[in-house]
C-alpha cells in the first residue's frame, strides 16, 4: 500500500478558505469587522418657557386667568361708569321735599312745609328702583357679552355695581338743591318755598345694584349657561368578548 499524498489537518486549526489569505505558519487571519457607529442619543427638548403646557392648559380650562381678569376688570369699570346714569335719573325722577324759611327774631329757621309728606320715602325709594333696574340690565348684557361667567366676571359685576351706585350718590348730591338751607332761604325770600337737598336716608339702597346683578346674573347662567359634559351619558366601553 502507499501512504497518501495530502497530509492530515493538524489539530486546533482549520484550512484556509479560497476567500481567506493563507498565512505562512498554516493559521488564517479572520476578516476585520467594520466598526458600528451607534447613533447619537437624542434627549427630548422642553417646549421653551412653558409654551406647551400653557397651551395645553388654556385649550382645556378656557381662555386663561389672566384674559379673565383683564375682561373683569373691563366690566368693572363699564358697570361703575353707569352710575352716571343712575345719578341723573335719580335727580330727575326723584321727588322734592319742600321747605320753608322764616325769620325768628333775628336768625332765619327752616322747616318742612308739609309735615306729613312722604318726599323723603319716595327718594330712597326712587334710587332703590332705580339701581335695581340697572343692576338687571347689567346682568343681562354682560352674560350676552360672556356665557361663559366664571368667577372674577361675577365680581367684577358686584365691585362695578357697588361703585356705581356710589357714583350716583355723590354725583346726585352733588347736582342737586343747594346744601347749605339757611342760605337757600334767604335767597329765595321769606315765607317761600324751595326744595330740600337730595338725600339717600337708607344707605341699604346702595347695595340693590350689586346684589340684581349677582341674582340675575347667576340666574341666567344656571338656565341658559353652556354645559359640562355628562361622563355618565357617554357611551360604556366595551371590553374583550369572552373566550
Amino acid at each position: 500500500m502507499t501512504a497518501p499524498l495530502t497530509p492530515p489537518t493538524p489539530p486546533n486549526r482549520r484550512p484556509a478558505q479560497p476567500s481567506e489569505p493563507a498565512r505562512p505558519g498554516g493559521d488564517a487571519q479572520p476578516p476585520a469587522q467594520p466598526p458600528v457607529e451607534s447613533a447619537p442619543e437624542q434627549t427630548p427638548q422642553a417646549p421653551a418657557d412653558g409654551a406647551g403646557t400653557a397651551g395645553a392648559v388654556d385649550g382645556q380650562d378656557g381662555p386663561g386667568m389672566k384674559t379673565e381678569l383683564r375682561e373683569a376688570a373691563v366690566v368693572t369699570v363699564a358697570v361703575a361708569l353707569g352710575g352716571v346714569l343712575l345719578g341723573l335719573l335719580w335727580l330727575w325722577l326723584a321727588p322734592r321735599v319742600p321747605l320753608v324759611g322764616n325769620v325768628t327774631g333775628n336768625s332765619w329757621v327752616v322747616y318742612l312745609k308739609d309735615t306729613e309728606g312722604e318726599q323723603a320715602i319716595g327718594v330712597d325709594g326712587t334710587f332703590t328702583l332705580l339701581a335695581l333696574g340697572l343692576g338687571v340690565l347689567s346682568a343681562v348684557v354682560v352674560f350676552l357679552l360672556r356665557k361663559r361667567g366664571g368667577v372674577p366676571l361675577v365680581v367684577a359685576l358686584c365691585v362695578g355695581g357697588l361703585l356705581g351706585s356710589l357714583l350716583a350718590w355723590r354725583l346726585g348730591v352733588w347736582l342737586g338743591p343747594q346744601q347749605d338751607v339757611v342760605a337757600h332761604a334767604r335767597a329765595v325770600g321769606e315765607g317761600k318755598t324751595f326744595s330740600a337737598p337730595i338725600r339717600l336716608g337708607a344707605k341699604g339702597a346702595l347695595l340693590a345694584w350689586p346684589l340684581a346683578a349677582l341674582v340675575v346674573h347667576l340666574a341666567l347662567t344656571a338656565l341658559f349657561g353652556p354645559r359640562d359634559p355628562d361622563p355618565y351619558d357617554q357611551e360604556p366601553h366595551e371590553g374583550p368578548s369572552p373566550a
